[in-house]
């Protein structure tokens, strides 16, 4: 029986995870290093453990002091969150063993799905595309160029037990090919202590769409229909919808195969499976066991609580509702606000928040751990928070977003915010004519710039016009006041 979870995570998706177990009258442990005694996610939990000062390794990255701390908290489950040890099958073994509920899928899945080869071999197996590449590891300058001549340029080197857009390198000839090979393997052994690396043929702009399902503990497997993630910067995700723009049979069918594999791995819990789609062609490129910064969209359009279905399925409840059950009602899109600045190769951004406007409304989300005056620190991933909107279409949902977008505000550090209210105003946003190249193939950020010239411009000319509408104003406050005097004197002014 769960009465705790502790959150091993910080910011947005620990705020996340914490309304969840309100909800469920779940008490929430979170945890944090120095930087983020002040995060919302700290003041919003029940209790509350510090990491030290030290970096991620030391802190959220750190197996041996989280579970001291799980031991110590005496927490019944532990919510991995997204990134850090999310996907980390020794952190979810470890908690296991110590009689933990790990709210995830198990230690033997997140390890299988983690091998990409593995991955693609079962999705072959259960009916889905795959792209031409390498059959196992490229371990050799000579695999590599065998596998290359064999499917053609360009090619796409991959870190086989990789995630997040790192250790991935697109390749455009021979010449390339030998340092992108060690490159790949150099950054693999960094990041993910492995050096191994497949090879896939590259597609040029495809469309990045994917598949949300939830699976229990008594052999239910479920899909909650599809996102459309295409728009992107260095392989990070900047705007995500649901639907997607995959014709529906289409859709059904890919989850109808998802939700295949997902039961040959005897799934428990939630996951995602991602595909890339051009010229009516699709492939299956990754499953990702953990919930995903962007399935807030799938619950607007679903009315499902995916976090809340995740710790009802780790209290091994069976899942409530059915595939027919299922609906996709209206359209919603997720806007990425994250502390970069776009204009200087969306450089990461710190400092103090001096000015934060939310908007609001029964169709608009911001899910977020940030407040005036908090401090966003430097030594984590950027995102700051997540817009959410919902209409009824998509011309009714990007008319919202303009709004929502207009009307959310933060000062005192730089944000991508600009880059979304260009990006909106665009023809092919609108239209849907999205690829993972939008923002290098529409020349967005040559818009941003202009746009921003205008908005520096509309500011200096409405503090000209303030400026000279200014008059004196007659100081009062030495004048004798009988009201004001009396005041005084009781001492209540």
């Amino acid at each position: 029986m769960i009465r705790s979870v502790l959150i091993a995570n910080r910011g947005e998706i620990a705020v996340r995870v914490i309304r969840a177990c309100r909800l469920k009258n779940l008490r929430s442990i979170a945890v944090f290093c120095d930087e983020d005694k002040d995060s919302l996610h700290v003041k919003m939990s029940d209790e509350a453990y510090g990491l030290g000062e030290e970096s991620v390794e030391c802190t959220y990255l750190n197996i041996p002091k989280l579970l001291e701390i799980i031991e110590r908290s005496k927490a019944d489950a532990v919510h991995p969150g997204y990134g850090f040890l999310s996907e980390n099958a020794e952190f979810a073994r470890e908690v296991i063993k110590m009689g933990k509920i790990f709210i995830g899928p198990s230690p033997e899945i997140i390890d299988f799905l983690g091998n990409k080869v593995q991955a693609k071999k079962l999705a072959r197996k259960v009916g889905l595309p795959v792209l031409p590449g390498s059959d196992g590891f490229v371990n050799s300058y000579e695999e590599a160029k065998l596998v290359a001549d064999r499917i053609g340029y360009p090619i796409i080197i991959k870190a086989v037990f990789g995630g997040g857009g790192r250790g991935m390198e697109i390749v455009g000839s021979e010449e390339e090919l030998s340092n992108a090979l060690e490159g790949c393997q150099s950054i693999a052994l960094k990041y993910f202590g492995r050096e191994e690396v497949l090879i896939e043929k590259s597609i040029d702009g495809p469309r990045h769409v994917e598949i949300q399902f939830i699976g229990d503990n008594f052999g239910n497997v479920i899909h909650l229909g599809d996102r459309e993630c295409t728009i992107q910067r260095s392989h990070q995700k900047l705007i995500e919808e649901a639907p997607s723009f995959l014709p529906r049979d289409l859709m059904y069918e890919l989850a109808e195969k998802t939700c295949e594999l997902a039961r040959e791995l005897h799934y428990s819990n939630v996951g995602t499976a991602e595909f890339l789609w051009k010229d009516d062609k699709i492939y299956f490129n990754e499953v990702n066991p953990r919930i995903q910064v962007e399935h807030v969209v799938t619950e607007m359009v679903t009315g499902i609580d995916l976090v809340e279905e995740q710790l009802n399925v780790a209290s091994n409840k069976p899942l409530d509702f059915t595939q027919e059950e299922i609906s996709l009602n209206g359209h919603a899109i997720e806007y990425r606000i994250n502390a970069e600045d776009p204009n200087n190769y969306f450089l990461p951004q710190n400092g103090r928040i001096t000015h934060l406007i939310v908007p609001g409304g029964p169709k608009v989300r911001f899910d977020s751990h940030i407040y005036p005056n908090y401090v966003v620190p430097h030594n984590f991933d950027s995102l700051i928070g997540k817009l959410i909107v919902w209409g009824q279409n998509r011309r009714k949902a990007i008319t919202l977003s303009k709004h929502a977008l207009k009307e959310l505000a933060i000062s005192g550090i730089k944000t991508n915010l600009d880059l979304h209210r260009v990006i909106v105003e665009t023809k092919d946003f609108k239209k849907g004519d999205l690829s993972t190249d939008f923002l290098s193939r529409t020349h967005i950020t040559d818009d941003l710039q202009d746009f921003e010239r205008k908005k520096l411009a509309a500011v200096f000319q409405l503090y000209k016009e303030l400026n000279f509408s200014i008059q004196p104003v007659q100081n009062f406050s030495t004048q004798s006041n009988k009201w004001r005097d009396t005041a005084k004197i009781e001492q209540v002014r």
